[in-house]
């Protein structure tokens, strides 16, 4: 079937609103796919003994940290504390939601996902509605609709006359026909209802253009029209290579008046450019292998600098550099390179720079090109060789460009006002960032501790100093933040949740119930979940009770299909390496448990013993109830202090 095909089935159909996924589904998929092909089609593996090890993706790894376990098919970084099952490993490497990463391991392994209860559930997508953004079938659609469109505007600047000076355009920026089929590149022409045709006024089909935000309708009512009408168009795709928006080049002979020069895709269900960067799906495989990314401002930029060898090139999308462009960056590069145009805009954008390095914990360094030049001219007439001469000699490191930006003009020796103030200024963004403090990572606080220490000498000031202004600065800013409402925590990866209670005992019931899952209705009999603190060791044992009682043992594999969060399965992935651990080394489990049993028994009785004392205090009992709550007490402290119990005779 074609794209046009599918398309039009699609929204003749309607829309499936699909629920969440069902345990089948998970099983089906996570029975189909091996975790050492899946991360060994990513990164290199070796075998070491019964599992495989590989350099870790999220940290500077120099000896292999990442352990695949092929016979629990897990994964686990003891360096990061990142582990999980394959859907975690798809969710990280690839910056996906569980349900994105449940449907592309099931189409990976040719496995049609199916809604809770078995059934589809439909509706229809008519005047007014719009796709739910977690519906698979929606958002399955939407992807449709996008190729569709992409394929329209690719095959129009490829063959219709009235794209000939977008084609001379491209020629003229020295971008080749490999590069236009390579990156899709299209034309919009430039009659408003040009696309509406195409659908042949189907309104369905127009409705779902629109919700992609190729249809729009003017403000003051009426039809459709082209969004990117008179355009080059530049395809943006994400990681998994699906197109989901455009940016679109006004040309001088298209005749629009439009003051805009480009003009992006707005915000839909599939396009969030503070999330997306162009050419990402081109540029992955080469960041891999270079550990680099190099970042720039025009979508010709990155076509001609793949031209010229620099494959690990992407650009934002009409903004700037932030922290969801730096996460998704992240999962293939160690070091990002921002490349710049010119000396104004590499001044302006100094603090965010900085801000960036230190906030998002990454090697940044930035590239200024010489004469305001852009990287397509500049490799144009200079070349390959002198771009990377330039990338290897004058990239500043993000505090080196913070430094030469604030201290430009500036007299050390008798301005001392001056250098004040440029200490308060590069102090001040530090002191945005997330103070690293005693839970923090040391490697994170030892970099703190060296910027303080680089930005001391070259300040000629003494850390002591620099230190004291950096608290001072974050005491102020302090004051000054309103406080977070304790009732609600903002959801996502940069969200600040409250710290989990640490709670040993627990941890060790986890452990012993995940390596003997046989033996949980013996435990629950004297431990009942409520004896657990809230939090996630509360939340994974509940779990086994609930199954345990429901005629289920709570094996890992089956809690893993329990957890779709990837900070649970990770956890589970460590309670369940030191778990068999622990089997391993103890003969009889019952001993073990019956052990544990007895310290929560101790230590229930030593939370409940101050409100016996009280009771009996007040006279709250009658005879019969202080004579049991004595007993009671007194057979307590025998067994704390491992006396037998006295025997007649």
């Amino acid at each position: 079937m074609t794209c046009e095909m599918e398309f039009a089935a699609l929204a003749q159909q309607g829309l499936m609103v699909s629920s969440s996924s069902s345990l089948d589904d998970k099983e089906l998929v996570r029975q189909a796919i091996d975790i050492v092909e899946l991360i060994g089609g990513q990164m290199p593996l070796r075998r070491q003994g019964r599992n495989y090890v590989g350099l870790c993706p999220w940290h500077d790894d120099t000896r292999p940290s990442l352990q695949v376990n092929p016979e629990r098919q897990s994964f686990k970084c003891w360096v990061c504390d990142i582990g999980g099952d394959v859907f975690s490993w798809m969710m990280r490497s690839e910056g996906v939601e569980f349900r994105e990463a449940l449907q592309m391991l099931a189409d990976r392994a040719g496995i049609q996902l199916r809604s809770r209860g078995g059934h589809k559930q439909e509706g229809t997508f008519g005047e007014g509605d719009t796709p739910a953004p977690t519906s698979g079938q929606a958002k399955r659609t939407l992807y449709t609709a996008m190729a569709w469109a992409e394929e329209q505007y690719h095959r129009c600047l490829l063959e219709s006359p009235e794209a000939e000076h977008a084609r001379r355009y491209l020629q003229q920026r020295g971008i080749t026909a490999e590069s236009i089929e390579r990156f899709h590149l299209g034309f919009s022409p430039g009659e408003h209802d040009w696309m509406l045709r195409r659908v042949e006024g189907d309104p369905k089909r127009a409705k779902i253009l629109e919700t992609v935000g190729i249809l729009a309708r003017p403000q003051e009512g009426g039809g459709y029209y082209d969004r990117f009408r008179g355009r080059l168009l530049f395809s943006i795709r994400d990681a998994q290579d699906r197109p989901v928006g455009f940016g679109g080049r006004v040309l001088p002979e298209s005749g629009t008046t439009s003051p805009a020069k480009y003009v992006n895709s707005p915000e839909t269900p599939l396009f969030s450019k503070g999330n997306l960067l162009y050419g990402l799906d081109v540029a992955r495989d080469a960041m891999r292998k270079s550990r680099t990314a190099l970042v720039m401002e025009g979508y010709t930029d990155v076509i001609v600098a793949h031209q010229y060898g620099f494959g690990d090139a992407v650009a934002v999308l009409g903004t700037a550099l932030g922290e969801g462009h730096v996460r998704i960056l992240k999962r293939f590069a160690d070091r990002i390179v921002l490349v710049l145009d010119g000396d104004e805009a590499g001044q302006r954008r100094a603090n965010e720079v900085l801000e960036l390095f230190v906030a998002a914990q990454v090697d940044l360094s930035i590239l200024t090109l010489p004469e305001g030049a852009d990287p397509c001219d500049f490799l144009h007439q200079h070349g390959a060789e002198a771009l990377a001469e330039l990338l290897k000699e004058k990239a500043l490191g993000a505090l080196d460009h913070a430094f030469h930006s604030v201290t430009r003009g500036l007299d050390f020796e008798n301005d001392v006002n001056g250098v004040d103030r440029a200490i308060e200024q590069i102090l001040g963004v530090i002191a945005k960032a997330p103070r690293l403090g005693l839970g923090s990572d040391a490697q994170q606080r030892n970099r703190e501790w060296k910027l303080l220490s680089n930005l001391a000498m070259r300040f000629r000031v003494p850390e002591d100093t620099m230190r004291m202004r950096l608290k001072e600065l974050r005491r102020r800013a302090r004051r000054h933040m309103p406080r977070p409402s304790s009732q609600q925590f903002p959801v996502g990866e940069a969200a600040v949740q409250p710290p989990e209670p640490i709670d040993p005992l627990g941890r060790e019931l986890l452990e012993l119930v995940i390596a003997y899952p046989e033996c949980v209705a013996e435990i629950r009999a004297d431990v009942v979940p409520e004896k657990l603190p809230p939090g996630p060791y509360r939340g994974i044992y509940e779990t086994c009770c609930r199954l345990s009682d429901e005629g289920v043992v709570p094996t890992f594999d089956r809690l893993m299909l329990e957890f779709d969060e990837p900070a649970v399965k990770s956890l589970l992935v460590e309670l369940d390496e030191v778990g068999q651990a622990k089997r391993d080394r103890d003969a009889d489990p019952h001993e073990v448990l019956q052990e544990l049993i007895e310290t929560f028994q101790r230590k229930e009785a030593d939370r409940q013993r101050p409100k016996q004392i009280v009771a009996l205090r007040e006279g709250e009992l009658d005879d019969n109830q202080e004579t049991a709550l004595l007993e009671e007490i007194i057979r307590q402290e025998r067994n704390r202090q491992g006396i037998s119990e006295p025997t007649d005779g």
